[in-house]
């Protein structure tokens, strides 16, 4: 006889969302609905949360994460946003437009969510579910689509529980969502503009707005791994300083990078996790390769990290940190 498994999915009303925000406090994943599709939410100035989106999605490699917050005021407290960027989010906020901007020095939000990047991508939703949910928590959520990396994304609360099952803590039901197909993404790192995934607003009506030509990325295999241009490179993230990687110690003038409970003595050295674990070493991964990325330091020695779950991303990113420029 099978097992009986209670349902996720709750009404998006304001008993639930009130619960949805507490929940996603706590550092616990959400999904909700967006104008476009079902989102999976997280707490994105938390790291553990942020790690989190990753292995629940199963994604190959950490790839930016769009972040979701509730104005564009809200926008430009993580963000430098330009002429251009506030002219766009004047005309298409709140609605289905990405923006990829640069990230304040100052910006809280996790390393994670810009894939250890000096930008970050930004949206303000236009449902109703997604603004009363990002009010109620008081955090800006990381939100990219609610499904397992690589497949057909949700546009109902029954498609989010087909395919997370037991990764969210609940599933707040909008009912379908009013486009279906993902935000447009529209990079503003350089002085044209570039669209890096279309979307629901097409590359001619931002051009007419901006009154300039949109430059079209090239296509990429994962519909969000092109969210930063610099992140297709094979060499990326890379440290000014030289990554070594499968050590078993650091050599002179090494920093380490550790990984688990058995560690050899470095004069300096950060540990992914003392425990090995995977989500905690993910979530530490970005922050402690840029305090290890110091002046005083000849290279970076990192241990070996298991090929398993988060890891796969882990090694992933490193190794693109360890490719020659």
């Amino acid at each position: 006889m099978s097992k009986i498994v209670p349902s996720r999915i709750f009404p998006a009303d304001l008993q639930h969302i009130t619960a949805a925000a507490k929940a996603l406090q706590q550092g616990l994943l959400v999904s909700f609905p967006t104008e476009t599709v079902y989102g999976l939410g997280g707490d994105a100035t938390n790291d553990r949360a942020v790690a989190a989106i990753y292995e629940a999605k199963g994604r190959p490699s950490f790839n930016p994460l769009i972040v979701h917050v509730g104005s564009l005021s809200a926008a430009a407290a993580f963000a430098d946003l330009s002429p251009d960027a506030v002219t766009l989010a004047r005309k298409f906020w709140p609605g289905p437009l990405t923006l990829v901007v640069p990230r304040r020095r100052d910006c809280r939000l996790s390393l994670l969510v810009s894939a250890g990047m000096d930008s970050v991508a930004l949206r303000v939703p236009a449902h109703p579910t997604a603004q009363a949910l990002l009010m109620l928590a008081e955090r800006p959520l990381a939100g990219p689509s609610a499904n397992q990396s690589g497949r057909i994304s949700p546009t109902t609360a029954q498609h989010v529980e087909e395919g997370l099952g037991d990764k969210v803590a609940m599933i707040l039901d909008g009912g379908p969502c009013r486009i279906g197909v993902e935000s447009t993404v529209i990079s503003l790192l350089d002085a044209t503009p570039t669209l890096l995934r279309p979307g629901g607003i097409s590359a001619e009506e931002i051009a007419g707005l901006l009154g300039r030509r949109v430059e079209i990325a090239p296509a990429v295999g994962d519909i969000e791994a092109g969210l930063q241009g610099p992140g297709r490179l094979l060499s990326h993230y890379a440290p000014d300083r030289p990554v070594r990687l499968n050590a078993v110690s650091a050599a002179p003038g090494e920093a380490l990078l550790a990984f688990g409970p058995e560690v050899p003595p470095a004069k300096v050295m950060c540990n992914l996790s003392a425990t090995g674990d995977l989500n905690e070493a993910a979530a530490n991964l970005f922050a402690m390769l840029r305090e290890l990325d110091r002046p005083d330091i000849s290279g970076i020695a990192v241990m070996p990290v298991p090929m398993t779950g988060l890891g796969i991303a882990i090694n992933d990113r490193l190794n693109r940190a360890a490719a020659p420029g």
